[in-house]
């Protein structure tokens, strides 16, 4: 992969330029593949998928993309719904997020492949939008519960522990941030805000935020579902 900025006007995108290479795309990428009029005019939107704020899926040349806008939840999407402090373009949430993303695909591990994000500086404020690679024939963990299987569900906590040794702390680790695709693989997405640290406390309140979205989805005993994601995150 290599990462590389543009800056445009008020606008600056962090991209790389393999994947728009891989893709069939001229590297010369501009603010407007981050809206939904240049998809639209091409008539290139695939579907979209609803949440905090729309994510787009696109067909980009060869590849299938995901546009996925930054939105604030909660009260103070009250105040505003998209723009965030402006504290320089590596602090903004679309290049912090794409550089780890792009750091933990390159060591191998199960997240979209990172294409770019884009920022568009408004004074003292910001807005962002962030483009990954779509994966195909997948579904959340929370669609796919009560079918999955002990094994399938302790491949879930190797899957885990995986991450975690590599030291990533989910912010938002729910049952919709974990995607099981068609051969039994599990993908990890949303890795807005999270971060690398060192072996701590994080990792077991990763898994209990985990255990407590996981009560929104399974019918019966909770706890036992976990015992066994946790029976495969201590597996290894």
């Amino acid at each position: 992969m290599r990462l590389a900025t543009f800056p445009m006007e008020k606008a600056f995108i962090l991209y790389d330029a393999d994947s728009l290479c891989d893709a069939g795309l001229t590297p010369q990428i501009a603010p407007s593949w981050f809206t939904v009029n240049q998809w639209q005019e091409a008539g290139a939107i695939l579907g979209q998928a609803t949440g905090r704020g729309t994510s787009l899926f696109v067909l980009a040349g060869q590849q299938e993309w995901v546009i996925r806008p930054y939105r604030r939840g909660g009260m103070v999407a009250r105040i505003s719904e998209c723009r965030y402090i402006w504290t320089g373009r590596e602090r903004t949430r679309a290049f912090r997020e794409l550089r780890l993303t792009e750091r933990l695909y390159r060591h191998g591990l199960p997240v979209p492949r990172p294409i770019a994000g884009c920022v568009w500086r408004h004074g003292l404020t910001y807005e962002a939008t962030l483009i990954t690679e779509r994966l195909n024939g997948v579904r959340s963990l929370a669609d796919s519960l009560p079918a999955l299987d002990d094994a399938m569900l302790q491949n879930i906590g190797v899957t885990l522990r995986r991450f975690h040794v590599a030291g990533l702390d989910h912010v938002d680790l729910n049952a919709r941030n974990l995607l099981i695709d068609d051969t039994g693989g599990v993908w990890l997405i949303d890795l807005d805000r999270c971060r690398l640290r060192r072996p701590g406390r994080w990792q077991q309140a990763n898994l209990k935020r985990l255990e407590r979205s996981l009560t929104r989805f399974v019918n019966d005993d909770v706890r036992s579902v976990m015992e066994k994601i946790e029976n495969g995150y201590h597996s290894h």
